[in-house]
């Protein structure tokens, strides 16, 4: 996370828990297509609504991450898919 790649993030944690893109992008509340494409590198995640949206759909603790990049109204509110930017 020092490099803040969060597709390499993203592709190590299914790695390391065997969860398929579709598994993870529900949790993470991305599109399936979106997080495709940041596990290739074809595009970052650079916003910063997202990225907590991202850490907390993940439950990565506080102690990873900092109180900084982490919101209560995500940990309360129910989540929703966001579909990932438009492309092209």
């Amino acid at each position: 996370m020092v490099e803040r790649d969060f597709g390499v993030l993203c592709l190590r944690v299914r790695e390391l828990t065997s969860m398929r893109q579709d598994d993870l992008a529900l949790l993470a509340g991305l599109s399936q297509p979106y997080l495709s494409m940041l596990e290739s590198g074809q595009r970052r995640l650079t916003n910063i609504d997202w990225i907590v949206a991202l850490l907390d759909g993940m439950d990565v603790p506080v102690v990873l991450t900092g109180p900084m990049l982490r919101n209560s109204t995500y940990a309360t509110s129910p989540r929703t898919e966001l579909p990932g930017p438009s492309i092209g």
